[in-house]
């Protein structure tokens, strides 16, 4: 009769613990960033097609006026 294998997990210390909890925070800290980041990307493209449409509103207006 053979004997059940020993399988030996070590328990990680408590800086080992703090370590894995900071980089699965820091980790998902990186992601909030840069999907904040690409939205305020969006955000100014937006901004920026509104202001060149506004402008044209205007000067088409202002063409009218003076015509």
């Amino acid at each position: 009769m053979q004997a059940a294998p020993v399988r030996a997990t070590a328990i990680p210390s408590f800086t080992d613990a703090l370590r894995a909890v900071e980089s699965l925070l820091m980790s998902s800290g990186q992601r909030t960033a840069r999907r904040n980041a690409w939205t305020s990307v969006l955000e100014d493209r937006r901004r920026a097609k509104d202001r060149v449409e506004t402008e044209r509103v205007i000067e088409a207006a202002v063409a009218t006026r003076t015509s």
